[in-house]
């Protein structure tokens, strides 16, 4: 079988193709408590996808509530007291479209919430074409970048799984040692508290009973 050559340059130039036809913002939001913040993207094309994903990394119980609208404040997606979601939805009108967390059930506990909007389109993109290259053979080029496209992404998602694990793992390390550690505190006081108390207790009964003597 002989294979076509196929110069570094123009496997990366296939691969900027595929991601361009993506737009995605990744960030991390500290929410107070009975704080309402939305966030807002622009959808210029009908019928393309929107890729929403949160999670909750640290705070109180790890919930937030969220509601993602479109234009003429249609409700698309709307939960209460979730951890995290992942969620895809397709674009039927062009618009701004709003993506708000809600911490209103927390009096005293801060939200940190990771969360990432991508807008990518349905068309794909044609590669480009070299002199001596076969149709099927880029067909099948592109199907291979389409499949490692989707692993990638596979690969993505496991990694903010693990990640939000980890920092979850990490907050309730953290606020069991900060409750360990004032127990040992409240510990000590009172058992500083009993001893003086007991010092107490037995002078004023040797003190009375000196008074008797007397």
């Amino acid at each position: 079988m002989r294979l076509l050559p196929f110069s570094g340059g123009f496997i990366l130039a296939s691969i900027t193709l595929l991601v361009s036809q993506v737009a995605a913002t990744a960030l991390t939001y500290k929410l107070a408590p009975n704080e309402k913040q939305c966030f807002y993207t622009f959808a210029d094309k009908k019928y393309s996808k929107v890729a929403f994903y949160f999670a909750v990394q640290s705070g109180g119980s790890f919930d937030v509530d969220y509601k993602v609208t479109g234009p003429n404040e249609k409700v698309i997606l709307e939960g209460a007291k979730e951890r995290q979601g992942d969620f895809v939805f397709t674009v039927n009108e062009i618009g701004d479209y709003s993506f708000c967390f809600s911490n209103d059930m927390s009096t005293f506990a801060e939200k940190m919430v990771d969360f990432e909007i991508a807008v990518e389109n349905e068309a794909r993109a044609e590669l480009p074409s070299k002199q001596g290259t076969s149709p099927e053979h880029l067909s099948s080029l592109e199907e291979s970048l389409f499949k490692l496209s989707g692993q990638l992404s596979t690969i993505s998602r496991n990694q903010k799984y693990f990640r939000t694990r980890e920092n979850r793992n990490f907050s309730t390390v953290r606020s069991t040692e900060s409750r360990i550690f004032n127990f040992s505190v409240i510990e000590s006081l009172m058992m500083i508290t009993m001893s003086c108390l007991q010092v107490f207790i037995v002078r004023f009964f040797f003190q009375g009973a000196r008074k008797g003597y007397v």
